[in-house]
């Protein structure tokens, strides 16, 4: 009988972007399914009720129900810990695996990965974020020896609205952090749709274009031992980081 693989993801409850996007990324790979648990998450900012929405439990509850379908990993598809402080998704996971015995990662993990193997010292970030938010992200990734290198954002911060953000703009803003020739372009945010832009835009700029809700999935498939020569279409991160 041929393995199943499936892979669990924990979604913010308003995200309409992720679900679509990673099972269309998966579409092409026999006997792999994606399978998602929402837990609550309506708004991204430094409030206090805004932080209080990645409260460990509410994830943990959510993860648990992913146990129930005897997945073979669970991700946090969402970019929490780029404001919180990374070292939040570390623990994440090692909760995740104590309370599940399932294997862990997340977008945001799974991002600083590739940009550890590929040594990028520049980035650029797009991102619909806030102000503040966007000054953490880039602060913490200076804690990485990370300098942001061309950064544009759009100041929003009803999590439902991201999703809203058309195509063209995102393209926009992908080309104009491009022109800063950063040595990575990181798309943070797992509620736009910028991910089947990605391989149209590597081409035009010359610059690997990292999105978060790929990330996850890429780092994902290679935790549940699946071959992702396969996912096609999806850009330079599932060829050059196989």
């Amino acid at each position: 009988m041929t393995k199943r693989t499936r892979l669990g993801m924990l979604t913010p409850s308003s995200n309409t972007a992720l679900e679509p996007i990673t099972s269309a990324m998966v579409s092409d790979l026999q006997n792999v399914s994606a399978h998602f648990s929402r837990f609550k998450v309506t708004e991204i900012a430094l409030s206090t009720d805004a932080l209080a929405q990645f409260d460990t439990s509410n994830i943990l509850r959510a993860a648990e129900l992913l146990a129930h379908a005897k997945v073979d990993v669970i991700g946090w598809n969402g970019t929490s810990s780029g404001w919180l402080g990374f070292e939040t998704d570390v623990k994440l996971c090692e909760q995740i695996t104590a309370a599940t015995g399932i294997p862990a990662t997340t977008s945001m993990l799974a991002l600083n990965e590739v940009l550890a193997t590929s040594k990028a010292t520049t980035l650029g970030l797009v991102t619909p974020y806030r102000d503040d938010v966007q000054a953490k992200i880039i602060a913490n990734y200076e804690t990485l020896g990370i300098a942001c290198r061309g950064d544009r954002h759009l100041n929003l911060q009803d999590n439902f609205s991201f999703a809203e953000v058309t195509p063209a703009a995102i393209e926009t803003m992908i080309r104009e952090v491009a022109r800063e020739k950063p040595d990575a372009i990181a798309v943070v945010c797992t509620n736009m749709r910028a991910a089947p832009l990605v391989a149209r835009l590597e081409l035009e700029t010359g610059i690997p274009i990292l999105d978060t809700i790929a990330t996850v999935v890429w780092k994902s498939l290679k935790l549940a031992g699946v071959d992702i020569s396969g996912v096609s279409e999806w850009g330079s991160l599932f060829h050059k980081f196989a």
